[in-house]
């Protein structure tokens, strides 16, 4: 399947996440970063943050954690371009997140093996009073079908 300019708009179930200490503290392990803004509360609280805040890539877990969109795509043609996280508040432990994916950009490239397609998703990240938290932007290179 070939998308087209109708898939932008395309929205997922609205989905809930609860951030705690421990999904922080091992995100960090994970991705190796031992800053103890991340799992220490008392040296975190001594912080211009005031407390223990979640690593900036720690949206991605938080995406990849419900709303599929209503979009149906081979998997064999994906590749990940790019990921791009737009903060307006830090995330924190104890956090009720609601999220949501969306459709937001389609557009088209011609590369060396032919036409690409680059789909961009954004799930958007708000918190118990719909105030943005954040938006984990995810741009997926969808490649042409060979012949």
């Amino acid at each position: 399947m070939e998308l087209d300019k109708s898939v932008i708009g395309l929205q997922g179930k609205v989905y809930n996440f609860e951030v705690e200490k421990r999904h922080i503290r091992q995100f960090a392990e994970a991705i190796g970063d031992p800053n103890p803004l991340y799992k220490d509360e008392q040296y975190a609280k001594d912080t211009p943050h005031k407390g223990i805040i979640a690593p900036l890539t720690f949206p991605i877990t938080i995406g990849a954690d419900g709303g599929d969109l209503p979009l149906q795509l081979d998997t064999k043609r994906m590749l990940h371009g790019e990921q791009e996280f737009i903060y307006y508040q830090s995330i924190r432990p104890g956090d009720r997140l609601q999220c949501q994916m969306k459709v937001t950009d389609l557009y088209e490239r011609e590369g060396k093996s032919g036409r690409m397609q680059f789909l961009v998703i954004d799930t958007e990240i708000k918190d118990d009073e719909e105030q943005m938290v954040a938006i984990s932007r995810m741009n997926i290179i969808y490649r042409s079908l060979t012949t």
